[in-house]
């Protein structure tokens, strides 16, 4: 490998959002050595199966009553 062109790799510790640390090595930078993802597979809706969509069809008919132009 070359020398000064390859970034540094360090270890890492992954905090999930229930609190479960792993110990990785990554290229990250991190300024404490601690990430935190915003998404992962114990809050994720893909995983948890927690489907809250919102209806569609009523904001479609509320946008064209407020914007229906007058015949």
């Amino acid at each position: 490998m070359k020398a000064g062109i390859h970034p540094d790799y360090k270890e890492v510790t992954v905090l999930l959002s229930d609190g479960t640390e792993m110990k990785t090595r990554s290229t990250l930078n991190t300024k404490d050595g601690v990430y935190k993802p915003e998404v992962d597979s114990r809050n994720h809706p893909f995983y948890t199966k927690n489907t809250n969509f919102t209806s569609k069809a009523g904001r479609v008919d509320r946008f064209k009553r407020m914007y229906d132009k007058k015949k």
